[in-house]
């Protein structure tokens, strides 16, 4: 299972914390089935000192990860907390500021630039708007969601790789967490957009004018 590539910006923007010495250890975790586990290699292989599996086989919701992040927030108090912007299966968007929510933490969703203070314990973060660029100002701990444009991600080197196997993965499941797993939301019905009707060859512009005034109607 490949690592969702705003999420690699995250973790790619903790080591970066981490090397520049405003943080002591970056734990990635990832939920979800037996699968993960690939992805946490590759975390660990890039860099992650300890890696933490929540496994749970069936189908997750943004709300019940949102449950399962503060659980382990609360048990591994980071001072900073940084995820994808988004899934890229179900495109949610929502994750980020569910756990931000339940843990009544400032947030920055969409973060192109992440900048920390250590000595005020502030986080100022860019965030690219319709009209520019956004800045805010945030209290740590805090939550902050990567867009894509915050960093380049690293390759893992072969002989990381090789030392990712030896590495121990924590595995728990929600149980262990005290979190009940359960469906906020029903998938109602998933349906192919209408097919387009095929195109026309117009023989001349008239034609064309006549089509887009009368059939069209957008002239």
């Amino acid at each position: 299972m490949s690592m969702n590539p705003f999420c690699e910006i995250a973790l790619e923007e903790a080591l970066r914390i981490k090397e520049s010495g405003r943080a002591s250890e970056v734990v990635a975790v990832s939920v979800g089935p037996a699968q993960c586990v690939d992805t946490l290699r590759t975390g660990l292989a890039m860099g992650a000192d300890r890696a933490i599996h929540v496994d749970y086989p069936g189908t997750l919701y943004p709300l019940s990860i949102a449950k399962i992040l503060k659980a382990l927030v609360d048990a591994e108090k980071p001072g900073l907390l940084l995820l994808g912007k988004q899934a890229i299966d179900d495109d949610c968007n929502q994750t980020g500021q569910m756990v931000a929510g339940l843990l009544k933490w400032p947030q920055a969703t969409f973060a192109s630039k992440v900048v920390l203070d250590e000595e005020n314990k502030v986080a100022t973060v860019d965030r690219e708007v319709d009209g520019g660029i956004e800045t805010l100002s945030l209290d740590l701990p805090a939550v902050i969601t990567t867009d894509l444009r915050l960093n380049q991600p690293r390759y893992a080197t072969l002989p990381n790789i090789m030392k990712a196997k030896s590495k121990v993965i924590k595995k728990v499941t929600p149980h262990d967490l005290n979190v009940e797993i359960k469906s906020d939301l029903e998938v109602v019905q998933v349906a192919e957009p209408p097919k387009r009707k095929s195109g026309t060859v117009l023989s001349s512009v008239d034609e064309l004018i006549d089509r887009l005034k009368n059939e069209a109607r957008v002239i």
